[in-house]
């Protein structure tokens, strides 16, 4: 039947195009090109902000706004509202109040997600401010009330932190339940003592002039409700007649603030008022119906009143059918391809391809994922997104991504809970609907806001877990001075920011409850047992951090760091599982338990993550009578960019890594998911470690060579203690306080039965941060083992020796009275640019200084060039980058700060040796050429 159609057309080249259109729709029909590479082009993204979605979330400092508008006026939790032509709104979802409205241009560039959107690694963030014209404000007071007018704060004492106060109203006062998306347009729900009202924000242009709208349904009250619509100071008169209000100022009474309610029905009108001369205030009396109304605000000069006016009477704003969802947004799809890693390992690393390019032009660093029953899974985004991935399977050759979410406020945890959505991001915990099965979530609900959230840029919201058993765990960072924020500092290192800065807290799974767990972190990231209910959690070294610790969380447990301990008492800080040195892991992320039975090795360990080395440890649990203490070992395979959290595929039973780069992390990469795949090859690292009065005890999962085991030059240990001060980072100190590194004698070494553990026996073990066994070993089949174990040392205790199959050990060794420790130290390597060049690798020097000019991506300055210059100090001054300026920036970094830097760099006292010093000077010497 189709033959006799082309036939039918007389006119040849018609028939040659419709079959070519009829093979291109073919083509486009089954056919799609999938993306194969992810070319980190900053030239291809858009803006940070897209103009076609109605929202993004972001802090706002409008203190400073302009003369007649209220000095106090800081949001933490802002929706901002782009409306019609270049029009805007912040609507603060704590107070549930308009908190700023503006025209022109948007916010100030200041965000951390969009400074480094096309700039990747500029971390050089600052409070957000209003770039364009402000028309109306208010002050830190709820955007409504009940009964009577307040302009005060009414939110309990018990959230006032050092000159502010955060989180939302108590839900007896009112409530924010989440924003409807709905074309170009939101609505917002929120309740105001039990009263439901529906919020539809929105501007009209009329010439120069841009009025604003609030289209709203109010239901039913017992009382009078009233709507704070703005707040103008220095008024010199004012007009009302229940409709509209006006308040006039000027010194030529030539502007004027204006403010109308439209209504339906006539029964229980709104009415405007001017209270105390500088309020304008929109009353709903009792009703026991819904009512409908629209306020329209403006300001300008009085001149152009009639064009309000004009604009009040002949708009009117009808509320969409939001709560069925819209129209798709996003309707398109992106394919991709992954790459599979070389089984050349026990472990590989596998990359998921993500959707860049993409039809809109958007970024994609990946923050977290989680998997839903149908073996999708959801991906979050530093920029605020949430995606939608399937095609997961062995081979990932045919992956497919959909847009789900956007707006969202630094979104760095999502969980998938009974097959709803869920993520944690500085607004709170937001569940995401999609109301009309469209595949895009149509409706942000505010799961939980219980948890306070200051203005501070560095406050995290950093990691979530959600058990049906035990709740909802989040974690919070602390508000760090490395950032401009608005809180006082509170220590070195530390602003106030919230209550609830630097807390690990326990969320009831209806997310009205809570509870502080665990509180003096800087930055931590969670591990969770979903068997067990085991917490477990990492910290960023730093001020009162002195490296990178695992803690085992207990509920009242403390960590350290004065500026988050939020308690009356001064407990001693918790004792970690196991310190990491810096220059083993300088930056963590979270950490996974593997419940799968699909990782050899690896099953039900506790794996950490790495961002600045990159990639994983694992967690070796030494339990002993009196507690938990432990160490780690690296999981070596390869991974293109930091990993920041994961999870465990629920049919593969494999681990899915996401992380993305932007803080200093020695990889290159900008951003990936990745999967730790186990293929099946022997594995060769420790999977066990006993510390006693002895030694400590070594097993591994391959058979061991036993002539190299028995050699005792293959061993190198060596023990530290930190020092936990207002400093960044600590360096190393001897057990006699003294800095510097002590090396224990390795006098003996056995092999067990099995010949899979190794017994060291070691002079005067005792308690201690950190130690570091250093082995150069083969397995039987003879793969070289050259690695390192890092243990802390909580307890002591004799080990039974016979339990884990040692026999014959001779004790007798470790008697070796009058030797001097010093004397068994091996042979220190002599002073040379190539030693110099390895320690400043292996010291991760390499992370935060660049040896030729690059200053991307880096904390600190550049090294080429460095010696012999003029170097401008933060204070003013200027010194010269010589032999002394240098050795006291190794030793004592927080005592002479670069222009253009933060105090962030760890000392080296006690890490490094004399010789080492001297070594790398000559390193950077010569970068000068």
């Amino acid at each position: 039947m189709v033959l006799n159609v082309f036939w039918s057309i007389k006119n040849s080249y018609m028939v040659i195009l419709i079959t070519l259109l009829f093979a291109s729709l073919l083509s486009c029909s089954f056919e799609k090109t999938r993306v194969t590479e992810n070319p980190f082009d900053p030239l291809s993204f858009k803006e940070f902000v897209e103009p076609d979605f109605p929202f993004f979330s972001t802090y706002i400092d409008a203190r400073k706004i302009g003369v007649g508008f209220p000095e106090n006026n800081v949001v933490s939790r802002g929706l901002v509202i782009l409306l019609d032509d270049s029009s805007y709104v912040c609507f603060d979802r704590d107070l549930l109040r308009w908190s700023v409205a503006w025209t022109g241009e948007g916010l100030t560039k200041s965000m951390l997600p969009e400074v480094s959107y096309r700039d990747f690694f500029n971390k050089k963030n600052s409070v957000p401010l209003v770039a364009g014209k402000p028309d109306l404000a208010n002050g830190i007071y709820p955007g409504w009330s009940r009964g009577k007018r307040i302009f005060n704060e009414v939110r309990p004492k018990g959230q006032y932190s050092e000159g502010f106060t955060w989180g939302a109203l108590q839900k007896s006062y009112g409530h924010w339940n989440g924003v409807y998306v709905y074309g170009s347009k939101v609505v917002l729900s929120y309740d105001i003592s039990g009263t439901e009202i529906f919020e539809m924000p929105g501007s009209v242009r009329h010439g120069d002039e841009t009025i604003y709208t609030r289209a709203l349904e109010v239901g039913a009250s017992e009382d009078t409700l009233f709507l704070n619509a703005t707040e103008l100071i220095g008024g010199i008169d004012e007009k009302s007649d229940g409709e509209n209000s006006y308040i006039y100022y000027g010194e030529k009474r030539d502007s004027v603030v204006a403010v109308s309610v439209v209504s339906e029905g006539s029964l229980s009108k709104p009415l405007v008022a001017v209270t105390e001369g500088r309020h304008l205030s929109v009353s709903f009396p009792p009703s026991n119906l819904n009512r409908k109304a629209t306020v329209f605000l403006w300001k300008g000069a009085v001149k152009d009143l009639e064009k309000f006016h004009f604009v009040r009477d002949t708009t009117r704003v009808g509320m969409p059918m939001f709560n069925e969802g819209g129209s798709m947004r996003w309707n398109d799809e992106v394919l991709t391809k992954g790459k599979l890693g070389v089984d050349t390992a026990s472990f590989v690393t596998d990359l998921l391809t993500l959707p860049i390019p993409n039809p809109w032009k958007r970024n994609i660093r990946v923050m977290d994922i989680a998997f839903m029953d149908n073996n999708k899974a959801a991906v979050t985004t530093f920029e605020g997104d949430v995606w939608i991935l399937s095609g997961i399977d062995d081979k990932l050759e045919s992956l497919t991504w959909r847009r789900f979410a956007s707006g969202l406020y630094e979104p760095m945890s999502i969980e998938v809970y009974k097959e709803d959505i869920y993520v944690y991001g500085k607004e709170g915990i937001i569940r995401l609907h999609d109301l009309n099965g469209d595949g895009e979530a149509d409706y942000y609900e505010n799961f939980s806001d219980v948890m306070q959230q200051s203005a501070e840029s560095y406050e995290w919201a950093s990691d979530m877990v959600i058990s049906e058993k035990h709740s909802i765990i989040i974690s919070k960072g602390g508000g760090l001075t490395a950032r401009p924020g608005i809180t006082k500092t509170m220590t070195e290192g530390f602003r106030a920011g919230s209550n609830h800065a630097g807390v690990v807290m326990r969320i009831s799974l209806d997310g009205k409850q809570s509870e502080v767990l665990a509180s003096g972190f800087r930055a931590p990231y969670l591990g969770f047992d979903p068997i067990s209910g085991a917490l477990t959690a990492t910290d960023q070294q730093g001020n009162y951090v002195p490296s990178t610790p695992i803690y085992v969380i207990d509920s009242g447990d403390y960590f350290g760091v004065p500026a988050t301990k939020h308690r009356e008492d001064s407990p001693d800080p918790k004792r970690p599982l196991s310190w990491i040195p810096h220059r083993v892991d300088r930056s963590p992320g979270s950490q996974v338990w593997v419940t799968s039975d699909k990782m050899g090795p690896l099953n039900q360990s506790l794996l950490h993550f790495s961002f600045g080395r990159p990639g994983l440890f694992k967690v070796l649990i030494d339990s002993t009578s009196k507690g938990l203490q432990g160490g780690v070992v690296s999981i070596n395979s390869y991974y293109s960019t930091p990993v920041i959290k994961g999870e465990i595929g629920p049919l593969d039973g494999q681990l899915y890594m996401a992380g993305f780069n932007l803080f200093g992390s020695s990889s290159k990469g900008i951003s990936a998911i990745q999967r730790l795949r186990y293929t099946g090859k022997n594995s060769y690292i420790p999977n066990g470690i006993k510390t006693g009065k002895q030694g400590i005890m070594l097993s591994f999962d391959s058979q061991l060579d036993a002539i190299e085991a028995f050699n005792l030059f293959n061993y190198r240990v060596k023990r530290w203690n930190y020092k936990r001060t207002k400093h960044y980072g600590s360096g190393h100190f001897t057990m006699d306080g003294e800095a510097g590194e002590e090396v224990l004698p390795v006098v003996g070494s056995y092999l067990s039965a099995d010949k899979k553990s190794v017994l060291l026996l070691i002079l005067d073990i005792k308690e201690v941060d950190q130690m570091e066994v250093l082995y150069t070993l083969k397995a039987s089949d003879g793969t070289l083992l050259n690695d390192g174990v890092w243990l802390s040392v909580n307890y002591v205790e004799s080990l039974d020796l016979e339990l884990f199959g040692f026999e014959g050990v001779d004790l007798s060794k470790l008697d070796l009275n009058g030797v001097e420790m010093s004397s068994l130290m091996k042979y220190d390597p002599p002073i040379t640019r190539d030693r110099g060049k390895e320690l400043f690798e292996k010291m991760g020097c390499l992370g935060c200084h660049s040896p030729g000019t690059e200053t991307a991506g880096m904390y600190g300055p550049p090294f080429k060039g460095l010696y012999g210059s003029e170097r401008k100090m933060t204070d003013g001054s200027t010194i010269q980058a010589d032999d002394s300026y240098l050795r006291e920036s190794i030793l004592e970094p927080e005592k002479k700060i670069v222009e253009g830097y933060e105090a962030e760099m760890p000392s080296f006292q006690g890490i490094l040796s004399e010789p080492d010093i001297d070594a790398l000077l000559l390193y950077i010497m010569y970068l000068k050429y």
